[in-house]
């Protein structure tokens, strides 16, 4: 068929099926020595919603008519359909660019200017040097613009008609962020790709309801991070077990996906696992301006910061509570790596030097039973100077912590309302004493805040009225700046103290209902301890030849103690290991002054019976 039998009788309804895209005419362009006129079109979301004039079809039909009645041969379509005009990294427009680099194109047509592009200085860039540089003709059909031709009026005004083509995309999208802000205010949803887990209302698209295979999977992933996996493990884990990934689901249960198929849908990468454990959605709210662009030309996405984000709570239903995802939050933000033996623990990130207040870094024994993995002071470790080692080994460890949430949790069963009055006294008395210091500081270091500024007020008259130096005023100002980021970061820390202790009594409840599905406790997991556990600190050995009752029983009943004889001595050495442990929400349980309070109450109340 030659080219005029390929234009004849053309029609809207026919014209997608003649003229196909470029990738599909690639062989028959290789057939002909002739070059070939390159058809171009696009639209963007934001011109489809003009109506029909800018619609592919529409675009094709006066392309396929101009080249047709002009008589340009070998035309090609390269089509763009859902791109903006402020971006030429379209994949349509490069396929013709790479085209025409190759030596494959003699003419260029558009519709209008617009088309080509909304960026004023690239469409200008493109007509007046891409395209004269490699031999290509290009034409704007509505805006009578003709390359061929440098004496045209219609050539000279394409400028001002391009710098109207870009204010209408700044205006388009101005409107477009208005109203993406006021969406978002009012807590709707503005993303377009529902979470893993969630599925669109039929009875209204704009909510969101649980899918619920997906959304046991999504609890599986979070069970597995409380259980201190990292996102490796658990992609592996959910590729053993045989889960589907998102994208493999999506596309299995006929939902709408941007991938294709995988050759393995059971694969996991471990980026889709960050992902899901960082998607705030899953608690039930809905997250508004999470990202956003410095401008409609610079198109690299950003983060926004969490303070600036709008987040609604209670838009749908939760898959994840609210406790769980902080606590998941926690974990990711330190770095768990398995020792290079492939060990792993589940106290990673909960163990900490009472010392110096550093990480204890896991490090696996050579026998594979675990007796002899062990914990030291990272900062020991990179110089024995800083600190000494404060080393534990993993088994006594989980045996003293196992002993002492036991402990807890037993008492919490079987006397709930000693415990209660007693952990509102304990907390209340000592958060008193702290909230007063808290308190002073903070007014200490806003005061101080205040001060600098008039300081910096009264430096810069006396620098600009020359009685200090413009040296003197630059090492002072420096000076104050440091101080007062330094105060004001104090200052936060001060209220998010302050905030956290006035709170202690909700905490309680939450400590409590969350202790209490614990009442058969038999091990010890990682879930279990990142759920109800804050943080573990570990003070170094004491080593003595005698063991007094004040060692094994020390008043304030913060920690607890073991002791330890070497096998291959008969000396009556001990060890005595101590630590702390810090629970979420309320803090350290003195368990010595628990149960002296609980003694005391039944004596009171012996007594009152007896009376």
């Amino acid at each position: 068929m030659n080219n005029s039998d390929f234009l004849d009788d053309i029609s809207v309804t026919d014209t997608e099926n003649i003229l196909t895209d470029a990738d599909e005419q690639k062989e028959e362009l290789l057939m002909t020595s002739a070059k070939a006129t390159a058809l171009y079109c696009r639209l963007s979301q934001e011109d489809a919603l003009a109506g029909e004039s800018n619609s592919i079809s529409n675009q094709k039909e006066i392309l396929a008519q101009y080249a047709k009645a002009k008589g340009f041969v070998n035309p090609v379509f390269y089509v763009d359909d859902g791109y903006s005009g402020t971006n030429f990294n379209r994949p349509g427009f490069q396929k013709m660019v790479s085209d025409m680099e190759d030596g494959k194109i003699a003419v260029c047509i558009t519709k209008d200017l617009s088309r080509l592009g909304r960026n004023q200085a690239e469409v200008g860039l493109y007509i007046n040097f891409t395209f004269p540089s490699y031999g290509v003709r290009y034409i704007a059909i509505s805006d009578n613009v003709d390359t061929i031709d440098p004496n045209s009026i219609d050539n000279d005004y394409a400028g001002i008609r391009n710098w109207i083509n870009e204010l209408y995309a700044k205006d388009t999208s101005r409107k477009i962020r208005t109203v993406n802000r006021v969406k978002g205010e009012r807590g709707e949803t503005l993303t377009r790709n529902i979470p893993y887990g969630y599925k669109k209302d039929p009875d209204d698209p704009k909510h969101w309801i649980v899918d619920p295979e997906a959304a046991e999977v999504v609890k599986h992933i979070f069970n597995l991070c409380m259980e201190g996996r990292g996102t490796l493990q658990i992609a592996n884990q959910l590729e053993k077990e045989g889960h589907y990934s998102p994208t493999a689901y999506k596309l299995k249960n006929g939902l709408l996906s941007k991938g294709t198929m995988p050759d393995n849908p059971c694969h996991w990468d471990d980026g889709t696992i960050r992902a899901i454990l960082s998607h705030r959605e899953y608690t039930g709210c809905t997250v508004a301006f999470k990202t956003y662009t410095n401008s409609i030309w610079d198109k690299k996405t950003r983060i926004t910061p969490l303070e600036n984000q709008k987040i609604t709570p209670g838009t749908h239903e939760a898959i994840i509570s609210q406790e769980v995802f902080d606590k998941v939050q926690q974990i990711r933000e330190q770095r768990h790596r398995r020792t290079k033996r492939g060990k792993s623990t589940i106290f990673s990130g909960l163990v900490y030097c009472y010392d110096c207040g550093a990480p204890l870094y896991f490090s696996a024994g050579k026998e594979s039973d675990g007796s002899q993995d062990f914990f030291d002071c990272s900062k020991h470790r990179k110089d024995k100077n800083d600190c000494s080692a404060h080393y534990i080994r993993s088994d006594i460890l989980e045996e003293l912590v196992f002993e002492h949430l036991s402990e807890v949790i037993s008492y919490l069963i079987c006397h709930e309302e000693y415990f209660r009055k007693f952990m509102e006294q304990y907390l209340e008395s000592g958060s008193k004493e702290m909230l007063k210091i808290w308190k002073k500081q903070l007014d200490q270091a806003k005061k101080r805040i205040e001060e600098i500024d008039r300081l910096f007020i009264k430096i810069y008259e006396d620098n600009a009225n020359g009685k200090l130096s413009d040296s003197r005023f630059k090492m002072l100002s420096n000076r104050y700046d440091e101080e007062q980021e330094e105060l004001r970061e104090k200052a936060s820390e001060l209220q998010i103290s302050i905030d956290e202790q006035e709170e202690k009594a909700d905490n309680l409840d939450k400590f409590i209902d969350t202790a209490k599905r614990y009442c058969e406790l038999t091990g010890l997991d990682g879930y279990i301890l990142h759920e109800l556990i804050k943080g573990i600190y570990i003070e170094n050995a004491d080593v003595s030849n005698e063991l007094t009752e004040t060692d094994i029983d020390d008043d304030d009943g913060e920690y607890i103690t073991v002791e330890k004889k070497p096998k291959a001595s008969n000396a009556k050495i001990h060890r005595i290991r101590k630590i702390h442990i810090k629970y979420d929400f309320v803090g350290f349980i003195p368990i010595n002054e628990l149960n002296k309070f609980a003694k005391e109450a039944l004596k009171s109340l012996k007594s009152e019976k007896s009376a």
